[in-house]
C-alpha cells in the first residue's frame, strides 16, 4: 500500500491533564459537538487521527468521490448565519467542496484551537472510584474527562481483501480511503480495480478517462443510479434559503433525513405503465431517496421490490451494449438492502473498449501476485492496483479503540456477537460514554448531517441534565440495552434489508456477526423516541452522583 503523503506528527502543544469532555473524531460529529460543548461552558479536548476537520471527507479523496445527498441538505443546520452565507457549488458536492465547507465551519467557529490533530486515540479506561475516563493517544498523551464521546464515524475504519499476496505486487497501490492527497496520474498505465461499492462506482469511470486499460474486479454488484449532477441555479439557492427553517423542520421528520413524500400506493396495486413511469423519474431525478420511496411498499414486500429491480435491470441493459457485462452488473438482492449508489456515467464506462469487467463468482481472486491479480482462470499484469473494498462498517472505529469500561470489560468483547447499545447512544457497563450515530441508531440509512445533529443535541441535553441535577454518571441499564437491541432487530426483520449481504450486516468483514446494525424505522420516529426518554428523566438510563 502507498504510503500517506505524509507521516502522523504530535501536536506541538501540551495535551491538558483533564477536561470535562473528550471527543474522539473531528468530522462533522466532532466539529459540532465542541461548538455546543463551549455553549455550555465545559472544557473539551478533541483527537483526530488526520491532519485537519472533515472526517470522511477528509481521507476520502479518490477520483470522483461526492455526497450522495443533495449539498443544500447535506450542512448543517444548527446556525442560520452559517446556512445564509455558504455558498455550495454543485447539486452533490465533491470532495473537495465538502472538505472546504467543514474547513469553513472550522474557522468561523475558531474549532482548530481545542483539536489535536495527527493524534489517534488508542485506548480509554473507564475509573469507577473517580468515575471519570482515561483516554490514551498514539503519542503517549493521557488525558482524564468527565465524558467520552466517539464521534469515531460509521464509515471510517477501512479494510482490504482478504486474499493472499498483498504485499507482493510490485506496483504501486491504492486504497479509496487513504487516498494520497496529491491525487494520482493513471494515464498510460494497466489498472486492476478491486470492489464496486459506492467508491469503486464513483471512481472507475474517472480512473478510465486515464488509464490505458482498466480491468474491474466484481464481487457483488451494485445498484446504480445517475445523479445529473449539476451545477445550482441562483434561484434553487435563494429558494432554500429562503425556506431553510420549515426545511429542516421537514428533515427532521422524515425518514432518511431528506423529505420526500410517500405515496400511499403499493408498487402492486397500480399497472406496469404507471409504475414504470413512477420509476422512469425517480431515475431521471438523480435521486436515491425519490427511488426508494416511489411506493411505500418497495423496503418490506419482496414482490413489490422486484418492480424496481426489474426496471433497473433493463435500464443495465439499454446502457451496457455487451449483453454478458450486462448481465453480470445486474444485483440479485433486493433493491435498496445494500446502499444504492449514484454516478455518473459508471454503466457507461464498460462500453470503453479499454474497460474490461471480471465477475469473481464466476472466476474468484486467488491472490494478489507481484505481477498483478490471479483469478482462478487467469492473471493480469498490472502497473497499479486500487482496491476499493471499503469498511469495517459502523463498529470498526469504536472497536479498534481499546475501550474498557466497568471492571475493565472491554467493548469490543462485549460486542463479540453483535453490537449492542440503547438507542445507539450508549452501551451498558460504559458510564458517561456516548457514541454519535452509533450501532442501533439510524446512522447511515440517513442524512448523516441530520442525525449526527440530533445526536449531538441530545448528548448535550444530557450532560446539562446531569450537571443541573448535580449528577455525575449516566449509563444504559441492560433491560433497555435488551429491549432496544430486540427493537431494532424486530424492526429490521419486518423489512428486506436482512436478506442481502451487506456492510449494513457486517457482512464484508470475515468473523464479524452478521446483524443489522442500524435502526430502520425512521429519522422522525427515532427522533421522538429519543425525546420521549430525556422527557422521562432519561428512562432506559441509570443516572447517580
Amino acid at each position: 500500500m502507498s504510503a500517506p503523503s505524509h507521516a502522523p506528527q504530535p501536536d506541538s502543544r501540551t495535551v491538558p491533564s483533564s477536561v470535562d469532555v473528550a471527543v474522539v473524531g473531528a468530522g462533522f460529529s466532532g466539529m459540532y459537538l465542541l461548538h455546543r460543548l463551549r455553549e455550555l461552558n465545559l472544557s473539551a479536548i478533541v483527537f483526530e487521527a488526520g491532519g485537519d476537520v472533515g472526517g470522511t471527507w477528509y481521507w476520502n479523496r479518490y477520483p470522483g468521490a461526492r455526497v450522495d445527498v443533495e449539498s443544500l441538505a447535506y450542512s448543517y443546520s444548527f446556525s442560520e448565519e452559517l446556512e445564509q452565507e455558504y455558498e455550495w457549488q454543485e447539486r452533490y458536492p465533491t470532495q473537495p467542496e465538502i472538505l472546504s465547507y467543514a474547513r469553513h465551519v472550522a474557522d468561523r467557529f475558531d474549532l482548530r484551537r481545542d483539536i489535536f490533530f495527527e493524534t489517534r486515540v488508542t485506548a480509554a479506561s473507564y475509573d469507577e472510584q473517580d468515575k471519570t475516563w482515561l483516554v490514551r493517544t498514539g503519542h503517549g498523551d493521557e488525558v482524564t474527562a468527565r465524558f467520552l464521546v466517539m464521534a469515531t464515524g460509521c464509515l471510517s475504519s477501512s479494510k482490504l481483501p482478504e486474499i493472499p499476496g498483498l504485499d507482493r505486487f510490485e506496483g504501486p497501490t491504492y486504497h479509496t480511503a487513504h487516498w494520497p492527497h496529491e491525487g494520482v496520474d493513471f494515464t498510460g498505465m494497466r489498472v486492476g480495480l478491486i470492489g464496486t461499492g459506492s467508491s469503486g462506482v464513483q471512481s472507475i469511470p474517472v480512473i478510465a478517462e486515464q488509464a490505458a486499460e482498466l480491468t474491474v474486479f466484481q464481487r457483488t454488484p451494485a445498484y446504480s443510479l445517475p445523479a445529473r449532477n449539476r451545477t445550482l441555479r441562483p434561484d434553487e439557492i435563494a429558494d432554500m434559503k429562503a425556506n431553510y427553517r420549515a426545511f429542516r423542520q421537514a428533515q427532521r421528520e422524515s425518514g432518511f433525513g431528506v423529505p420526500t413524500p410517500i405515496p400511499e400506493k403499493s408498487a402492486l396495486e397500480v399497472s406496469e405503465e404507471e409504475r414504470d413511469a413512477a420509476f422512469e423519474r425517480a431515475w431521471e431525478s438523480g435521486s436515491l431517496v425519490n427511488l426508494l420511496t416511489a411506493f411505500h411498499d418497495l423496503s418490506i414486500d419482496q414482490a413489490a421490490n422486484d418492480t424496481a429491480k426489474r426496471f433497473i435491470h433493463r435500464k443495465i441493459h439499454q446502457i451496457v451494449a455487451d449483453p454478458r457485462t450486462a448481465a453480470d452488473l445486474c444485483p440479485e438482492y433486493p433493491v435498496g438492502t445494500k446502499r444504492p449508489c449514484l454516478d455518473t456515467d459508471y454503466y457507461e464506462t464498460f462500453n470503453r473498449p479499454h474497460v474490461r469487467l471480471v465477475n469473481l463468482r464466476r472466476t474468484p481472486l486467488v491472490e494478489i501476485t507481484d505481477r498483478g491479480v490471479r483469478t482462478s482462470d487467469e492473471e493480469y499484469a498490472f502497473d497499479a492496483i486500487v482496491y476499493a473494498t471499503g469498511f469495517d462498517a459502523m463498529t470498526g472505529a469504536l472497536t479498534n479503540v481499546d475501550i474498557r469500561g466497568r471492571g475493565g470489560a472491554s467493548l469490543k468483547e462485549a460486542w463479540s456477537a453483535g453490537p449492542r447499545t440503547y438507542l445507539g447512544i450508549g452501551s451498558a457497563g460504559y458510564p458517561n460514554l456516548f457514541m454519535i450515530t452509533g450501532p442501533g441508531s439510524p446512522s447511515v440509512l440517513s442524512n448523516m448531517v441530520v442525525s449526527i445533529e440530533q445526536h449531538v443535541d441530545w448528548v448535550i441535553d444530557a450532560i446539562e441534565h446531569l450537571d443541573r441535577q448535580g449528577l455525575r454518571t449516566i449509563e444504559p441499564t441492560e433491560e433497555a440495552q435488551d429491549a432496544w437491541v430486540d427493537h431494532v432487530n424486530l424492526i429490521a426483520g419486518a423489512t428486506l434489508y436482512p436478506k442481502a449481504n451487506s456492510w449494513y450486516m457486517g457482512a464484508n468483514v470475515p468473523g464479524k456477526p452478521q446483524v443489522f446494525m442500524p435502526y430502520a424505522g425512521g429519522v422522525g420516529e427515532y427522533r421522538k423516541t429519543c425525546d420521549e426518554v430525556a422527557a422521562q428523566g432519561y428512562k432506559g438510563f441509570a443516572l447517580s452522583t
